[in-house]
């Protein structure tokens, strides 16, 4: 007699319960049925393989070193027919994307539901992280893929871009500033203002916008949700310069949405991040399925939110 799956599956499960009740419910088996299984396979190897009484049920000497090797077999059979599928025509696996919060909190949910239903057998593990973090978990390799912006600083990395995340000035309702036609950004250097730590890429855009016209930025709060900035623009503590992505999350009053700058620097690329190019990535096995992932993210767009005016 041939030692066949069923005698080797009977046996892992067996050995990691140390039960034959629990093991034969486990595989939808009698306890006869799955008794039999394992005299076979002793029989066919001619070495006791479990010390069984009514009591307990141990592994022998044997079955202590056959144990390891059985699991590991079976992972790999378990790794071939998921591999099968796969060139089949059925992509299965799953996928870890590392996303700016704003993009994440947007963007990202639609493109998931799409992307869901056309690849079901995926899934998506999602980490939302500020953009420093989400290029060290690409290149780390703690995440098949980024959505953020692009990082000169990694040549290791190849950015697709998705589209131009615009900075908005966003507004308390009954602000002076709402009575300008445009809004610049001399107009704000008098009014306190509301923006991101630090540290961030929105952050370094917007001191970067304010020093290229020899202006100098100091905010009157500093904060690192998008949720606070909202609370505090609400209550009219003063006006907030943020992502366009944002202003999709629904903490927003539609009083509050003000202008959005149309100076062409004031905006950031988010872009897709992928380790060695998207079209030239490295052999990994997630990134097998990089034609349907790249698919998803391409096709999205700017989310909705602000009412845009000229100004800054």
């Amino acid at each position: 007699m041939n030692v066949n799956l069923q005698h080797l599956e009977a046996f892992s499960v067996v050995a990691r319960l140390c039960s034959f009740t629990r093991a034969a419910s486990q595989l939808n088996i009698s306890q006869p049925a799955l008794t039999v299984q394992i005299r076979q396979l002793e029989e066919t190897l001619t070495v006791r393989l479990l010390d069984r009484n009514t009591r307990s049920v141990k592994l022998t000497p044997a079955g202590e070193e056959l144990a390891p090797v059985v699991e590991r077999l079976l992972a790999d059979i378990s790794s071939i027919v998921s591999s099968a599928k796969a060139l089949s025509g059925k992509v299965t696996g799953i996928v870890k994307v590392a996303a700016l919060p704003s993009i994440a909190a947007t963007l990202l949910p639609r493109i998931i539901v799409a992307f869901r239903k056309q690849y079901p057998e995926i899934n998506l593990s999602v980490r939302d992280t500020v953009a420093e973090h989400v290029a060290a978990m690409v290149l780390n390799e703690e995440v098949d893929l980024g959505l953020g912006i692009r990082e000169p600083s990694h040549p290791e990395l190849a950015f697709s871009p998705l589209f131009q995340d615009r900075m908005c000035l966003v507004l308390p309702a009954g602000s002076p500033l709402l009575e300008n036609r445009v809004i610049r950004l001399n107009h704000l250097t008098t009014h306190p203002l509301i923006l991101p730590a630090k540290g961030s890429s929105v952050r370094l855009l917007v001191d970067n916008a304010f020093a290229a016209l020899g202006l100098r930025v100091a905010p009157a709060y500093e904060v690192t949700l998008m949720s606070t900035a909202a609370g505090m623009v609400r209550s009219g503590l003063g006006a907030a310069i943020l992502p366009s992505a944002s202003l999709d999350m629904g903490n927003w009053p539609d009083s509050a949405r003000g202008n959005c700058g149309s100076r062409p620097s004031f905006a950031r690329s988010a872009c897709c991040a992928g380790p060695g190019g998207l079209s030239r990535p490295r052999p990994r096995a997630s990134w097998k399925r990089s034609p349907a992932i790249q698919g998803s993210w391409r096709c999205s767009a700017p989310p909705s939110g602000a009412n845009h005016r000229q100004g800054l």
